[in-house]
C-alpha cells in the first residue's frame, strides 16, 4: 500500500514547484557583482523568503513587449526600483497574485517603484485574451516573444519576483507565491525603494 501513497506524495510535491519548459542549465542567477549592498534591511515576517542580495548583480539587457507590441526594457526605468513579476496563464498561484501585484503597481504610481508583470507563456499571443476572460484586461503585462528573459534571470519557477535597483542591477528576489496584500509589504517596499532606486555610486566595486 505504501508505493501508491509515495507516488501520490511525489506528484503533489512536484506540483508545488511550478517549472517552465526551460533547461535547468539556464536557471542560474547573474554572477557579475557591481557593488556591495551593505546591511540588509529588517524584514517583516511576510517577507521572510525575500532575499536581499549582499552584492548587486549586473544583468544582460533584454527586450520585451507590451500587449500593444511596443518594446519595453529595464533600462526604460532608470532611477526606479523595479519589480519584475514572472507569471504564466497555466500557473494558478500566479493568477492569485495578479490583483495584489496590480494594487502595488497602482499604489506606487507617484513613487520611484515600478511593477512590471512579465508573462513567460510560449503562446504569448493568447495572453491578452486570457486576461480579458478573467476580468483582468487592464493588467499591463509584458510578454516575451523572443524568449529573452533567460538572458536576465532564472525563469524556471513561477510565480517569482525579482527586484532591480535604479541602474538595472539585480538586488533581490522571491521565488514562489506570496501574499503581497499583507499590510507589512508596502512599508518594506518603500524601504527598498529608498535604498535602491538611486543607489550610492560610491559603493560600486572597482
Amino acid at each position: 500500500m505504501r508505493k501508491p501513497r509515495l507516488a501520490l506524495l511525489s506528484l503533489a510535491l512536484s506540483a508545488l514547484t511550478l517549472m517552465t519548459p526551460t533547461s535547468n542549465a539556464l536557471a542560474v542567477m547573474p554572477s557579475a557583482k557591481v557593488y556591495d549592498t551593505g546591511e540588509n534591511l529588517p524584514k517583516p515576517m511576510i517577507m521572510s523568503r525575500f532575499v536581499e542580495m549582499t552584492s548587486a548583480r549586473k544583468v544582460d539587457e533584454a527586450t520585451f513587449e507590451n500587449l500593444s507590441g511596443q518594446q519595453v526594457r529595464l533600462s526604460d526605468y532608470r532611477g526606479k526600483l523595479v519589480l519584475i513579476n514572472l507569471w504564466a496563464t497555466w500557473c494558478a498561484p500566479c493568477i492569485k497574485e495578479i490583483p495584489m501585484m496590480d494594487k502595488i503597481r497602482r499604489d506606487n504610481l507617484d513613487k520611484d517603484l515600478v511593477v512590471l508583470p512579465l508573462s513567460i507563456d510560449e503562446a504569448h499571443d493568447e495572453v491578452g485574451a486570457f486576461l480579458a476572460r478573467h476580468q483582468l484586461a487592464g493588467y499591463p503585462t509584458l510578454i516575451d516573444p523572443q524568449r529573452q528573459v533567460e538572458k536576465m534571470l532564472p525563469a524556471n519557477i513561477v510565480p517569482a519576483t525579482y527586484a532591480f535597483d535604479g541602474e538595472g542591477n539585480l538586488i533581490g528576489f522571491l521565488r514562489g507565491y506570496l501574499d503581497w496584500g499583507d499590510k507589512a509589504v508596502q512599508p518594506y517596499l518603500e524601504q527598498l525603494t529608498a535604498k535602491y532606486a538611486k543607489p550610492n555610486k560610491a559603493q560600486h566595486l572597482h
